[in-house]
C-alpha cells in the first residue's frame, strides 16, 4: 500500500484538479448539446503541439493558438456536423504530421492515451492557477455564460465565444497532462452519470465530482495492479461505472412501474 500511495499521489491529484474543472465543463456541453466539442478542441490542442514540434517552436504556444482557432471556429459554427468536421480534420492533420518524425508514434500514442502517470507537482501547481483563474472568470461572469448556455435570445455571441476561449485554455492544460482520451472521458462522462440523478446545477456538480474522484482512484488501483496503462485503465473504468448506473437505474425504474 506505501508504494501505491507514492507512486499515485501526483496522478491522483492531477485526476482530482481534471475532475473539478471538467465536471463543471461537461454540464454546459451536454446543455449546449455539442458533446464531441471537447474531442474537437482537444484534438486542435494536439495537433497545435505537433506543429510546435515540427517547425521548432513552443509547443504550449502552438497548442493553445491552434485551440483558440478552433473555438472561434465553433464559436459560429455549433452544430455537431461541423465539430465533427473539426475533430477529423485536426486528427488527420495530427497523423500526417506525425508520419516523418523520428518518433511520431510515439508523440501521437502520448497526445491520444496520455502520461498522466509521470505528473509533476511542478506542473500540477501551473495547471490549479490555470483551472483556478477560469473557474473565478466563469463564477464572475456566472449570469451571462449561463444566459448563453441556455440560449437566451438578448445575450451576445461574444459569450459564445468566451466559453469556448475559456475552454480552449483549459483543454491545451488538460491535453498535456493527460491526453486526448482521459480530458473527454472526465469531461462528459461523470456529467451525464450525474444528470441521472440531479437535476440543479449545484447537485450535478457534487455528484460529478464524487464520481470522478472515486472512479479514478478505482481506474489508478486497476492501473498499479494489473501494469496498464493508466489513462486507458481510467477512461475504461468509466465506461464500466457507467454502464452500471445506467442498469441500476433501469432496474429502479421498472420496480417502481
Amino acid at each position: 500500500m506505501p508504494d501505491f500511495v507514492q507512486t499515485m499521489f501526483w496522478p491522483f491529484m492531477a485526476c482530482l484538479l481534471l475532475a473539478g474543472i471538467h465536471v463543471y465543463l461537461g454540464i454546459h456541453i451536454l446543455a449546449r448539446q455539442v458533446v464531441f466539442v471537447d474531442l474537437a478542441l482537444a484534438q486542435m490542442a494536439a495537433l497545435g503541439s505537433i506543429v510546435g514540434i515540427v517547425v521548432g517552436i513552443s509547443e504550449k504556444g502552438t497548442s493553445l493558438l491552434f485551440a483558440l482557432l478552433g473555438a472561434a471556429l465553433l464559436t459560429f459554427m455549433q452544430s455537431e456536423s461541423w465539430v465533427g468536421i473539426c475533430y477529423a480534420t485536426a486528427l488527420s492533420a495530427t497523423i500526417l504530421l506525425s508520419t516523418h518524425m523520428p518518433h511520431g508514434a510515439d508523440e501521437l500514442r502520448e497526445l491520444l492515451s496520455g502520461n498522466i502517470l509521470w505528473v509533476e507537482p511542478n506542473v500540477l501547481g501551473k495547471t490549479a492557477l490555470i483551472y483556478a483563474s477560469v473557474g473565478f472568470l466563469h463564477w464572475l461572469f456566472r449570469k451571462k455564460i449561463l444566459a448563453a448556455t441556455f440560449k437566451q435570445k438578448t445575450i451576445s455571441r461574444k459569450w459564445d465565444f468566451f466559453f469556448y476561449a475559456s475552454f480552449a485554455v483549459v483543454v491545451t492544460s488538460s491535453v498535456s497532462i493527460a491526453g486526448v482520451l482521459l480530458v473527454f472521458s472526465f469531461l462528459i462522462m461523470p456529467a451525464v452519470a450525474s444528470m441521472m440523478f440531479a437535476r440543479t446545477i449545484q447537485n450535478r456538480l457534487l455528484i460529478g465530482w464524487g464520481i470522478g474522484a472515486s472512479v479514478s482512484m478505482i481506474g489508478m488501483a486497476v492501473s498499479y495492479y494489473f501494469d496498464l496503462p493508466s489513462g486507458p485503465a481510467i477512461v475504461l473504468c468509466f465506461a464500466i461505472f457507467l454502464m452500471l448506473l445506467v442498469g441500476v437505474r433501469a432496474c429502479c425504474f421498472k420496480r417502481m412501474s
